[in-house]
């Protein structure tokens, strides 16, 4: 059996990595939909859970998915991640059909889920380089991203320590950072600021809408409604159905309301749907 010239392969693969690069970058640049929901329903034996959802988010784009509890944010967050399948619909993540080539399509999403999902026993580093290694990055790329994501969220100090002696802020840190070590194009935020502090929250929030400048486009589902007020469009989800989306100021107007939790409290109460103008 012949042997690999390794020397020679990785080259190639360099520039093919380049070349996939700069294609992605132009399409990001151009505002790309990298997600988009068609007609998505899901129910869980004649309880409807979601109801013909149609929504999207493009490259740069950070959209708030704001609902009540039991709005269907979490159910819908799990087909979004594949954990199930929708009753009906289509969900395509960069031009990738999620029922047809699930893996292509969730390889370009990251996740932060509701519960905290790390290794508590685990390092900081350790559990960030599990995940990389689950999408095939290792050796100097792996330590290089691990790196520029644990600096950017002021994490650097903390890489040698097991997650459990870390904060809760702290923690969603991590996973935040757990999320874009493979570089995704979408990101996925479901409650993530549930059980932190005001200063946490604001803090953890800040740095996912700094995402928007690298053309990341994120999805945020939470039922806080200042998180949603420095979104780009908000879409307002009600038992299954989506009820508006907008921009804030845009939901406001249409409303009648002087301010978006107004809107939001009015729109939910009365179930009735509203069209920005």
């Amino acid at each position: 059996m012949s042997s690999v010239n390794m020397a020679a392969v990785e080259p190639t693969r360099a520039m093919a990595d380049s070349v996939a690069a700069d294609t992605e970058a132009q399409a990001l640049a151009a505002g790309e939909v990298l997600l988009s929901v068609r007609g998505v329903s899901k129910s869980y034996g004649a309880r409807p859970a979601l109801k013909g959802v149609d929504l999207e988010v493009r490259a740069g784009e950070f959209v708030a998915l704001l609902g009540p509890n039991g709005a269907g944010k979490s159910t819908l967050f799990q087909l979004l991640t594949g954990l199930f399948n929708a009753d009906a619909g289509e969900v395509h993540v960069c031009g990738q059909n999620m029922r047809v080539a699930p893996v292509r399509a969730l390889g370009r999403i990251g996740v932060v889920f509701q519960q905290m999902t790390l290794d508590m026993d685990l390092s900081v580093e350790a559990n960030l380089v599990f995940h990389a290694r689950l999408h095939g990055i290792g050796g100097a790329q792996a330590k290089a991203r691990i790196a520029d994501a644990l600096a950017r969220l002021g994490l650097a100090e903390r890489r040698g320590d097991r997650v459990r002696e870390l904060s809760g802020g702290n923690r969603r840190k991590v996973e935040l950072a757990r999320a874009l070590v493979h570089q995704p194009s979408v990101l996925l935020m479901d409650e993530a600021t549930v059980g932190l502090d005001p200063a946490s929250r604001r803090h953890l929030l800040d740095e996912v809408l700094g995402l928007r400048a690298s053309g990341v486009g994120v999805l945020w589902a939470s039922h806080l409604v200042d998180e949603a007020e420095t979104a780009d469009r908000v879409l307002v989800l009600h038992k299954g159905e989506l009820l508006a989306q907008g921009t804030p100021a845009d939901l406001v107007a249409a409303s009648g309301c002087a301010t978006l939790a107004e809107a939001f409290l009015k729109m939910t109460r009365s179930g009735q749907a509203v069209e920005p103008a």
